[in-house]
């Protein structure tokens, strides 16, 4: 049988952090004079990477080491808001035990950077739970670019088509998509009503104890 894969987008998927994330993005740029109003900043940035973001809001004129400054001033700053509320998705340490018996390989792929995803993997204890990690210092492209999803399904040495990607955001459910994967999507950001236009989500869930490891690959062979 072909090796299967699950692949978790980490913020808002693992953990249910965006509005910490959002959060700190505003304050970091209100502190430097921008209004940002948060469903739109959401809506427009979810699964880029920080420094795409940064230029996108400060401009394409900073350099590659101002950008870096900028980026770590910030995460530094999300990281201090969410340490106190560190915590795994109802069901998911559950799930993905479940998802080991069963033989899938498990994935993190992600638009955070690398001391993101350490305060978060291994803030909970969860890193060695993984076959591979993907993240922003793996590739160029942010989401909806699907490169972080094929990375990771790459590195579980599964196909696209025997892939399930867990996202909480339109952005990284597209990155799907264009990765020619399926595509599950947790409400802990956005209402089931955000994904209406996906023809790749075989399922919309509050979080992870309502989901059936072998109904979702069934699913996804029958679309």
């Amino acid at each position: 049988m072909a090796q299967r894969a699950f692949i978790f987008d980490m913020d808002g998927t693992i953990v249910d952090n965006m509005d910490f994330h959002t959060r700190s993005w505003i304050t970091f740029f209100e502190r430097r004079g921008h209004a940002i109003e948060p469903d739109a900043f959401f809506r427009d940035t979810a699964g880029r990477q920080g420094h795409e973001i940064m230029r996108t809001y400060i401009g394409d004129h900073l350099s590659k080491e101002e950008n870096a400054l900028l980026n770590a001033e910030k995460e530094e700053l999300y990281r201090e808001l969410y340490a106190p509320h560190l915590a795994t998705v109802p069901g998911f340490e559950q799930f993905i035990a479940r998802a080991k018996s069963a033989g899938v390989k498990l994935a993190v792929a992600t638009a955070a950077p690398p001391e993101n995803i350490d305060f978060t993997l291994d803030g909970l204890g969860l890193r060695s739970r993984f076959d591979a990690i993907a993240g922003a210092a793996d590739v160029a492209r942010g989401k909806p670019n699907p490169d972080v999803f094929l990375l990771a399904g790459q590195r579980c040495g599964a196909l696209p088509a025997d892939s399930i990607v867990f996202e909480d955001a339109p952005l990284g459910v597209e990155a799907a998509r264009r990765a020619g994967m399926r595509a599950v999507v947790l409400t802990t950001t956005l209402p089931a009503e955000a994904f209406a236009e996906f023809d790749n989500v075989i399922r919309i869930a509050r979080d992870f104890s309502e989901l059936d490891i072998d109904a979702l690959f069934a699913t996804a062979i029958a679309q």
